[in-house]
């Protein structure tokens, strides 16, 4: 149960507060919805609070987690997947965004990254790189208490070998 303030990760759309708590009668029903509003872009979402695990509404990680993710942005073999089209890629890529999980999004960001020393991104990508970074700066910063910049130059240095 999220309480007002609460900063929650929505998948695929990340991190965001809990505005408020609010009950909506729909189709003669009363229901309990958080509204979250995403920090990134101001987007307001309304989550029925009985779906919070259905839609993966989470917690933002714990600082003590992010040396994880760090690990899995560090690893330099990615999964085979150059005998997939770029589109069969990007869906793929996108069901991991949409699990919500910090670690699949350092993945697809990951992967992206190294398949772009080897070819270039087809625009699909190039946005789906876009988003998993923004999806991590924007989480990692929150987790950590720090300014996204000290996130970016962390990334800067994992990727010192690829042009971000």
């Amino acid at each position: 149960m999220f309480k007002i303030g609460d900063k929650a990760v929505y998948p695929a759309h990340g991190v965001g507060v809990i505005e408020s708590i609010q009950k909506r009668t729909i189709s003669g029903r009363v229901q309990t919805f958080y509204i979250l509003k995403i920090l990134d872009n101001g987007m307001t979402i309304m989550i029925p609070t009985a779906n919070v695990e259905t839609v993966g509404l989470r917690e933002v990680i714990e600082a003590r987690k992010v040396p994880k993710v760090y690990e899995i942005l560090r690893e330099r073999k990615r999964a085979v997947l150059d005998s997939q089209t770029w589109n069969r890629r990007y869906r793929e890529y996108m069901d991991k965004i949409r699990t919500g999980s910090v670690f699949e999004v350092a993945k697809v960001m990951r992967d992206l990254f190294l398949l772009k020393l080897e070819k270039e991104l087809s625009f699909g990508e190039r946005k789906m790189l876009d988003m998993a970074r923004g999806l991590l700066v924007k989480e990692l910063a929150v987790a950590r208490a720090i300014a996204e910049e000290k996130i970016e130059e962390d990334l800067r240095r994992i990727f010192k070998d690829v042009k971000m």
